[in-house]
Parts: C-alpha cells; structure tokens; sequence
C-alpha cells in the first residue's frame, strides 16, 4: 500500500501530507482521493485569485486617491477630495479629516480644518474631545466596531449616530499633522484590517499633499499681508510733509523712522496763514499697523482742531477730548504742538507728556518746552497749558520721539535725553537738515548691531541770524 500512494503521488511538484481524510478516501478508492485533492487546489486557486483581485481594486482605489488629491489646488480642496474619496471607497456614512497645527513649542495642538461628507441625517458634526484626545496621545490606528460599549470612551452626543468608526493619523516626518477619521460601515457590518490598512496608507499618501497645499496658503497668505503692508506704508509716507515749508528767515527738516514696515510717529508742518506755521510731533503707544491707524487719527484730529482753537492749549484740550473717545482706555499719545509766528519770531507751544523739546543757541545755553499736561486720550476734560517762547536770531528748535533718546546698544545701554541734546548742541550751527542727519547717524553708531525696538521722529526749525 505504501509504494502505491508513492507512485501514484508522482508528478506533483508540491505533494499533499498524507492526512487521516486521506487514508479514507484511498481505503474508498483512489478516484475519490484524486477528486478531493483536486477540489482543495481549486479552493486555493479561488482565494488567491480573490486576493488578488481585491489588491488590484485596492491599488486602482489609492491610484484614484492620489491622482484626485495631487490635482487639488488649494488645502479646502485637498481635504474635500480625501473625505469624499473615503467615504466612497470604504463604504462608510460619514468621514472627517481634521488638521493640526504646532503653533509654537510646547504649545497644544489646534485644530484647524474638519471636513464632512456625509450620505447618512443626524451624523454630529464635531468629533468628540475624549476621541481626539485619544489620537494625539497614542498615535496610532484606533477601530471601534461597538461605540456604544467602548469603555474607553464616554461621549453622550455621540450615542446612538455613531455605530462603528476607524481613525488613523496623519503623520509627515514622524509629526502628526491631521487625523483621518470614517463612522459607521454601511451595511450594518464593522470595520476589518483591510479597511484600516486602505484607509491609513490614504492617510499616509495625503499627509505630504495636504502639507504642500497648506505651505501654498500660508505663502499667499503672507504675500497679501506683505501687499497690504507695502500699500499702508506708502498711505503713511504719503501723510508725512513731502518736503519742508519755504519761510523767509527760516529753516525747516524733518525725518521718521519706523521701526517697523509701518509706525506710531508723527510730524507734520501745518501752514495756519497770516505767517504762522503749525509744528506738530507725536508719539502713539505701542508699534505696528494699530499704532499707524491710530496716527492717522491724531493727524486728523490735530489738523482739524488747529484750525478751530484760539491757542495751542485750546488745541490740544480739545484733541484730547476727541481720541479719549475714541480710543481704547490702554491707548494713548505723546505730543509736542507748537505754533510758529514768523512776524513776532514767537512760538507758541503745548506738550502733551513728551519729551520736552529744546531750543538750542549754539553756545551751551538750551531752553527746554515743558509747559502743557498729560498725555493724550487718557484723562478727558483736561485744561492743558500753553507756553511761549521767543526765537531768536541763530536758535534751532529740536523736537524728538523717545525713539532716539531710548535707543539701545548691545549691552542695553539707553542713548539718552542727555547724550542727545549735548549731540545737538554741538552742531547746532548746520542746517536743519543735515543736522538730523548728524543725530541719526550718532544714535545708529552708537546702537550698533542692536535691532531698532522703536519708531524714531525727530524735526529741528532753525532761524537764521540777521
């Protein structure tokens, strides 16, 4: 009996052990053993062909997937396309992608975009908080086919609309940037390893796309902010004199600036008739855009209440008034304004709680203009002030933003109201213009490599001798 099944097994490259349902077969006969032997190869040939075809319609699906995906052009587009595409390939009544974004270290993660498709009514549109923390602490796959008798989870809106659901990360680099998440397997059945493994290597293609698509926005994001800041910075520079005033015996030079694409300075040269030149500088609270609008509304104000006032204490009570009703309570601003009577060579003045501005003569003797109140936009109803001093033949008026007296070195060193004014007095014989050059040019050396942390004003009116 032996050397007959040897014999009879030849010819098969891979031959079947003899097993227990074997010795009956060829006890019954060997047709029957035959018969069997060949039924269990088809079995196989059948399950291989069915592995097979389902690893080809899992490529075909991933093909579609990333063809649809990488045509995507922008990241609200990207992130519709791999919902719809999971939740037709996998079969599900609802998917979501939700997007993360590390905004600075140590911070949590921030949920950025979530996205639904959904064929199925009362599906809620917020995944819970107790299953997205889940994710960002594990990291990994998670299948839940019974919501309802999860231990893990306790989600009371979630009873009774999600039956089943399968959530994988998205991960680019070794770094979570999203989850991709499925809810209830269509017919009533729940989800297998081959839908956990579809649906992460989707994730796992998607992460680099969705980066990229994300990377685009922020690009054009920033390319707008950078046009817009472009635009307000030529509106500023446009508010600022374009050129000094023309006086008969008297001189005038100004300059600013920003620390910033845009600033809180302002000056301005006012011509009120009759040979009387407005002088105005201000300092808003704070650097950037906000304090740019808010010295567009102090050049408004100031320009229209110059006009209106009988004196410069007037003038500034009252734009005082108007920017404390205007302005939030942690706002405010420094100003120096002073009127210019080029006929009796008298100025008149009110100074805000800035720095007090200095009349230099040329041979160490300074007056400082200090006469007026508080800052502006904090204390309404208050009576400011106004001074008056007379200018005389050869004096040059400085007026100057804590920009340049509050500059610092490397070693945090201050310039000072001090080393500034000694600075002018010295060269207090140039001409406006490239005496500001001069002071400019002192502070940035003295600065050196330390970064401008303020905006930095400065405007000098020199009469000349007779």
């Amino acid at each position: 009996m032996p050397s007959a099944l040897g014999r009879w097994g030849e010819g098969y490259s891979e031959p079947t052990p003899l097993v227990f349902s074997d010795a009956i077969a060829l006890a019954l006969g060997p047709g029957l053993l035959l018969e069997m032997r060949t039924t269990e190869q088809v079995r196989r040939l059948m399950a291989e062909n069915t592995r097979l075809r389902l690893a080809i319609e899992e490529l075909s699906i991933l093909n579609e997937v990333s063809t649809a995906v990488s045509s995507a052009s922008s990241l609200d587009a990207t992130v519709d396309l791999i919902v719809q595409k999971c939740v037709k390939h996998l079969k599900v009544e609802q998917g979501a992608v939700l997007l993360f974004d590390k905004l600075e270290a140590g911070s949590a993660l921030k949920t950025m975009v979530r996205k639904v498709e959904s064929s199925a009514a009362d599906i809620p549109m917020r995944l819970g908080d107790q299953i997205t923390g889940w994710m960002l602490k594990n990291q990994k796959a998670l299948v839940v086919n019974d919501f309802t008798r999860d231990t893990r989870f306790r989600a009371p809106s979630a009873r009774g609309s999600i039956r089943s659901l399968l959530c994988v990360p998205m991960k680019l680099k070794g770094r979570l940037i999203g989850v991709v998440n499925v809810f209830n397997k269509k017919g009533g059945g729940g989800f297998r390893a081959g839908d956990q493994r579809l649906l992460s290597i989707i994730a796992t293609q998607s992460a680099q796309v969705v980066e990229n698509a994300r990377l685009m926005e922020e690009q054009k994001a920033l390319e707008i902010l950078q046009e817009e800041l472009r635009l307000a910075q030529e509106i500023q520079r446009n508010l600022l004199p374009k050129e000094p005033p023309q006086i008969p015996g008297y001189r005038v030079s100004g300059l600013s600036e920003p620390a910033k694409s845009v600033g809180g300075d302002y000056f301005d040269f006012l011509s009120l008739g009759e040979g009387r030149l407005g002088l105005c500088l201000a300092d808003v609270s704070g650097k950037g855009i906000t304090a740019a609008l808010l010295m567009s509304n102090v050049q408004a104000t100031i320009r229209g209440q110059s006009r209106l006032a009988a004196d410069t204490g007037a003038c500034v009570a009252r734009s005082n008034d108007m920017l404390h009703a205007s302005t939030d309570s942690d706002k405010f601003v420094t100003m120096f304004y002073g009127v210019l009577d080029t006929r009796t060579h008298r100025l008149e003045y009110c100074n805000a709680g800035h720095n007090p501005p200095v009349m230099l003569s040329g041979v160490n003797g300074q007056a400082l203009l200090e006469t007026g109140g508080p800052v502006l936009g904090v204390v309404p109803g208050f009576p400011y002030e106004s001074g008056e001093v007379e200018f005389r033949p050869g004096q040059t008026l400085l007026v100057y933003s804590d920009g340049f007296s509050e500059a610092m070195n490397t070693r945090l060193e201050e310039f000072t109201d001090e080393r500034l004014r000694a600075s002018a007095e010295a060269s207090a014989g140039l001409p406006p213009g490239r005496l500001l050059d001069v002071l400019l040019q002192e502070v940035n050396e003295f600065c050196g490599d330390a970064p401008q942390t303020d905006d930095m004003t400065i405007m000098a009116v020199r009469r000349g001798p007779e």
